[in-house]
């Protein structure tokens, strides 16, 4: 499964990378000859889009590495460390981006119409949109957050390019101040996306805890054993898009060692099969009633 895992999100990765280059090339030309800031804004949209899609490949590489004696929990966080890489490069874009969108609106720079604008943004939206269907699926198959990263840049694509066919179809009309509002509005939309993707990767980096709807499962899980009569102490720590799951759980002191280890052992089985954990570790404590 985990090799499965790595090959379709390794795909997906490429996919991205090769459709972002082929769309930065015709984007970042075209945008440059007819100086459209919306457009030029969108092909460093794209750029960044295939820094994602390189750091997607290189952290499911990493990740997907077995455990090992100095990795005791595999190197899962890999992928988060390479989500806030690309956060933080989406942030700075943005910055730059604003800056010129900016910058154009003042000086109320013109572009030149082209029908070649238009053929772009239309074959934009269509590749976007196949890209951001497959690695969705991918997502909701493997719960990775490169994978989330990525098709949520492939989503943003399609809208931001959208705007920019707008802007570029006001232009046909003589009304260019659009084009620099769009390129604005780009930005905005880029620092939003890495400002969203920055938080959930260091959440995880800091190990946030289990959300309390699957720690209440888990007591529930426990609630469905008698013998247990208290459960506390329940800590968690991300491994990658999993957890690590450990609590305690009181039982009868006359109950023998044998017997109280063999319920832990059929708890963790049960608490393990949950989809967000990885490993649970149950200590029991006896106690007297």
């Amino acid at each position: 499964m985990e090799g499965k895992k790595f090959n379709d999100i390794k795909k997906a990765g490429l996919a991205g990378i090769f459709g972002n280059i082929f769309l930065l090339i015709i984007k970042a030309s075209i945008g440059f000859i007819t100086r459209s800031q919306s457009m030029i804004a969108d092909s460093m949209n794209s750029a960044s889009d295939i820094l994602a899609s390189f750091m997607t490949f290189i952290g499911n590489k990493i990740s997907s590495e077995p455990k090992d004696n100095d990795h005791n929990f595999g190197h899962g966080k890999a992928e988060y460390i390479f989500s806030l890489f690309i956060s933080l490069t989406m942030i700075l874009l943005s910055a730059k981006l604003l800056f010129d969108s900016i910058s154009s609106l003042i000086k109320k720079s013109h572009f030149e119409f082209s029908w070649a604008l238009i053929i772009v943004c239309i074959l934009t939206i269509i590749i976007k949109f196949i890209l951001y269907i497959y690695t969705k699926s991918m997502f909701k198959k493997y719960d990775s957050i490169l994978l989330k990263s990525n098709y949520k840049d492939h989503k943003n694509d399609c809208i931001v390019t959208t705007f920019t066919l707008i802007s570029i179809l006001f232009g046909l009309k003589g009304i260019y101040w659009i084009d620099g509002l769009v390129g604005i509005g780009i930005s905005i939309w880029i620092l939003i996306t890495g400002i969203g993707i920055f938080f959930e990767s260091y959440n995880v980096l800091m190990d946030v805890s289990l959300d309390e709807s699957t720690k209440e499962t888990i007591m529930n899980l426990v609630k469905e054993h008698d013998e247990i009569k208290n459960c506390y102490n329940l800590y968690s720590t991300p491994i990658g898009y999993k957890y690590f799951v450990v609590f305690t759980i009181a039982v009868d002191g006359n109950m023998s060692t044998y017997k109280s280890h063999e319920l832990a052992n059929h708890l963790e089985k049960d608490v393990e099969a949950l989809e967000k954990i990885d490993k649970a570790v149950v200590h029991v404590h006896p106690v007297n009633f």
